[in-house]
């Protein structure tokens, strides 16, 4: 089972690195509420340290679906489909999808994913608190002075 590797931390930030994502396949996990051993997806909350979204990089093997449809309680989710294509069904509705497909799903929708390609499906998930962003705005932030250590 492959390990991430942690870049550099201090406490404005914690930097990851999963490796090339053709190596996803590599990451397996026992998923914290079926308790089934899961290939290929990695969760990045913990490993990055994060306190307002969960993150998490998924893969399907070609011609073949996520197992089971789901909901959430309190949390949107957005699908970014990353290589492959196939179908997302939202309750009743079903489309197509592929790579550079993304998808917004409140948490009452019924979802499930399909791969239809002969490739191995690779997508992140973002999951966030549904209207935490009630207050966002461009104008949150300013710019700073600082000298790129990168020159």
């Amino acid at each position: 089972m492959k390990q991430i590797e942690k870049l550099s931390e201090n406490s404005s930030y914690t930097a990851i690195n999963l490796g090339n994502l053709e190596e996803l396949m590599s990451y397996s996990l026992i998923h914290p509420v079926n308790k089934r051993l899961i290939e290929g997806k990695v969760f990045l909350k913990d490993p990055t340290q994060a306190t307002g979204t969960e993150i998490s990089f998924n893969s399907l093997q070609p011609k073949s679906e996520q197992p089971y449809f789901h909901i959430h309680y309190k949390n949107e989710e957005t699908y970014l489909i990353l290589k492959g294509y196939g179908f997302f069904q939202v309750d009743e509705d079903c489309f197509k999808i592929k790579e550079g497909s993304v998808i917004r799903v409140a948490p009452q929708g019924k979802r499930g994913i399909c791969n239809a390609s002969d490739e191995t499906m690779i997508y992140m998930v973002v999951q966030s608190k549904q209207n935490s962003l009630e207050e966002y705005t461009t104008a949150d932030g300013e710019r700073v002075p600082v000298e790129p250590k990168w020159r």
